[in-house]
């Protein structure tokens, strides 16, 4: 093990023990531990970059109220774009 390194013990679904397994079986990984920092490093990254989109949105709204640029709040105009989206959605 590493320097600094903590070892854990975990349990995973059938299937997920299985692609894991799979990946070290193939040769793609030499060990389990690699599958499963490869996939942390990934979500990290992937959870950083939803974190950065919400935090712009955040400010852009911050920004719109700043200059003014705001509408009336309209549950009915919000409840139809909703519904909207959803069937989109569904249909693709």
């Amino acid at each position: 093990m590493a320097s600094g390194s903590s070892q854990l013990n975990i349990t995973l679904q059938p299937d997920m023990a299985g692609l894991v397994k799979g990946a070290v079986e193939t040769g793609d990984y030499a060990s389990a531990s690699d599958v499963v920092r490869e996939a942390l490093r990934d979500w990290g990254a992937k959870r950083a970059l939803k974190l950065e989109n919400l935090r712009a949105d955040i400010d852009k709204g911050l920004a719109d109220l700043a200059h003014g640029r705001l509408r009336e709040f309209d549950s009915g105009r919000i409840i139809s774009r909703g519904r909207g989206l959803s069937a989109r959605l569904t249909s693709a």
